[in-house]
């Protein structure tokens, strides 16, 4: 079974506006649209629109909270998040006018016990399992969460994936998870260098893999994909062609594809190819890719 932890989840609320926002006065939107999810929640849908099943878990609060587990119910994705017992889930307002403002919450506490209780989710993980740890973590938990989490799973044979930034990535490295995901800018910022070639960016990656990570996947947008895998090839992918409209979730939606592609047969091409179908989909959507748009993009790869 494949497992996503989404810490933090949210309600996007997106505003769009044909003017641009006016600070201290009453504005006019064009229209609105509401988006539940969150890292761990967008993998585990897109996995669920390419056939894969998962389980959700995580975190969720009030209203708000139930709004996401009825959302993530009625798409056909098991759940077993863990209900706070105070505050609200999230909302982030995502203002789009002639510029893009966004406001986002804070997310509720988590107490220590409710962590535990997670803990005692992951320790009862099997050996086959897949756990995708994604996100941010919220101010409430310590800042080694991701690595006590993966050092539950050592020695069952689950393949850990993280797909995170800066310290928080770089500090799972020593406990060699399965795969990691940064982009080509989080890439050079773990270095703080600037990564101008393609070259610098395999160099930097190998040494990701060096320091543990069995597998690196970078996105380059635009540019396509590469994955330096556990045995010391380098793999590339070019990007789809097709109009930006949407970078939220593309990034999820590759970690997503890349699981469904290599839990076929355990092939990194076809892992890489059906990550980079299943990113450049939902980057030309509105919304998180469907199974269809995905294989339409693959088929041209």
């Amino acid at each position: 079974m494949i497992y996503t932890v989404t810490f933090n989840p949210a309600i996007d609320y997106v505003v769009r506006m044909k003017e641009e926002l006016l600070p201290g006065m009453t504005n006019r939107s064009q229209s609105e649209e509401v988006y539940f999810g969150g890292k761990g929640i967008n993998v585990s849908t897109v996995l669920r629109n390419l056939g894969i099943d998962s389980t959700a878990l995580g975190f969720v609060a009030g209203f708000t909270g139930a709004a996401i587990k009825d959302s993530v119910r009625s798409k056909g994705i098991s759940e077993d998040f863990i209900t706070l017992p105070q505050g609200l889930t999230r909302i982030n307002v995502k203002i789009k006018g002639l510029e893009e403002t966004e406001i986002n919450g804070q997310g509720p506490m988590i107490p220590e016990g409710c962590l535990n209780e997670l803990f005692t989710k992951i320790k009862a993980l099997r050996g086959g399992d897949t756990l995708i740890l994604a996100g941010s973590i919220p101010s409430s938990l310590p800042n080694d969460i991701y690595e006590k989490m993966i050092a539950l799973t050592e020695g069952k044979d689950i393949n850990v994936v993280v797909d995170a930034t800066g310290d928080l990535l770089k500090n799972v490295l020593p406990y060699h998870p399965f795969l990691i995901k940064p982009n080509n800018y989080e890439l050079g910022e773990m270095f703080d260098k600037k990564l101008d070639t393609f070259e610098e960016l395999e160099a930097h990656a190998k040494k990701l893999r060096a320091m543990g990570a069995e597998n690196v996947l970078v996105s380059m947008g635009a540019d396509g994909a590469f994955l330096v895998t556990e045995d010391g090839r380098t793999l590339r992918a070019a990007a789809p062609k097709g109009q930006l409209r949407n970078s939220v979730g593309a990034g999820d939606s590759m970690v997503a594809g890349f699981i469904a592609g290599y839990s076929k047969n355990g092939d990194y091409e076809e892992a890489l190819k059906m990550g980079s179908a299943a990113g450049s989909a939902t980057a030309f959507s509105d919304d998180l890719a469907s199974g269809e748009e995905i294989m339409k993009l693959y088929k041209t790869l």
